[in-house]
Formats: structure tokens, C-alpha cells, sequence
């Protein structure tokens, strides 16, 4: 497993990478950082805790910064689909950077994965796959079992330990990246 200060330094390095990288005519309008997860399985509590600890970094600096998904207001697969339709229609040409819990093999466990491409909201439990994001930020926090009943067991039973250093990890990170862009 990474050490944290290794997992930091690659964390902020592949964002900031994604970030700067990252085309739009016209340029972005809005930062939408949308946390997907339930704060019911810990598991999958990963976007909400970036969401929770990301509103309270950006509360009173950057107005162009939306954060979606909390503890207290969680985005999961029961309103995810409407919250994505809002976003479009609130937001004129919004940047939006999805965050979710992933499974995966068991020497991923630990690792966050930064991609240029879209975040499949759901596709560990075989519920409906939605596709999200301009950039995918993905905690692997448990082994993927291939099906859905062990994966849900799996993710229930995740180390809260790991899943918040993950989420420590990364809304520290983005608020790094973000701050110096």
C-alpha cells in the first residue's frame, strides 16, 4: 500500500495534469465537483466525505467552485440522473469532475485514479451505468468480486480507516491544485 505523502504527491500530480490539460471553447464558466456515494455503506461514503470536506474549503473563495454531494445532501443512483440535468441547466458550460468509490483487484485497494474521461457511476453493483465527468476521480477502496452481491457486501464492509485517509487525500489535493490553477 502507498504511503500517504506518496499517495499526496501522485494524487496532486495526475489532477493537476487532468486540470491543466483540460480544452473548452469557450472556456469553462463553472467547477462543478460532483461527490457521488451514500453515506449508508462506508464504502461508498467516499464522495461525500470529499464533497462535505471540499464545501468547507471552498465556502468563502472561489465563487466559479460548485460542490455537489455531502453527508447531509448525499448523490447516489436514485437522484444522480437529475442532479446531472440540473447541473446542464444551471451552469452554461460547467467543468464537471466526478468523484466515486471504485472496486478493483485487491494490490489496487488504496490507489486513486485520476482520468481524462467519463466516471461509470453504479457499474460496481450493477446498477444503471451513468457516465459522468470532463475528469473521473476513483478511490478504489474495496476488491471487486464481479458480482454485484459481493460487491455490495464488500463495500459495506470497507475500512472506514481507508476511506476517509482517501478522502483526506483528495479534497486536500484538490483544494492544492485548484488554489494555485
Amino acid at each position: 500500500m502507498l504511503l500517504e505523502e506518496e499517495r499526496y504527491n501522485n494524487f496532486i500530480s495526475d489532477f493537476s495534469t487532468k486540470m491543466y490539460n483540460l480544452k473548452s471553447n469557450p472556456p469553462f464558466s463553472d467547477y462543478v465537483f460532483l461527490c457521488i456515494g451514500s453515506d449508508r455503506i462506508t464504502g461508498d461514503a467516499f464522495g461525500p466525505l470529499v464533497g462535505d470536506k471540499l464545501q468547507k474549503m471552498f465556502k468563502n473563495y472561489y465563487n466559479n467552485i460548485i460542490v455537489l454531494g455531502t453527508l447531509e445532501y448525499p448523490i447516489s443512483g436514485t437522484n444522480l440522473q437529475k442532479e446531472i440535468e440540473k447541473i446542464y441547466r444551471d451552469y452554461k458550460n460547467p467543468c464537471i469532475i466526478a468523484i466515486d468509490s471504485a472496486l478493483s483487484s485487491k494490490e489496487q485497494i488504496g490507489r486513486l485514479i485520476v482520468t481524462d474521461t467519463k466516471l461509470n457511476a453504479g457499474k460496481g453493483i450493477n446498477k444503471k451505468v451513468i457516465p459522468i465527468g470532463d475528469i473521473g476521480i476513483k478511490a478504489v477502496v474495496a476488491k471487486d468480486y464481479k458480482f454485484a452481491k459481493y460487491n455490495f457486501s464488500s463495500l459495506a464492509n470497507t475500512s472506514l480507516n481507508l476511506v476517509m485517509k482517501l478522502a483526506n487525500t483528495t479534497a486536500d489535493g484538490i483544494y492544492t491544485v485548484i488554489k494555485y490553477k
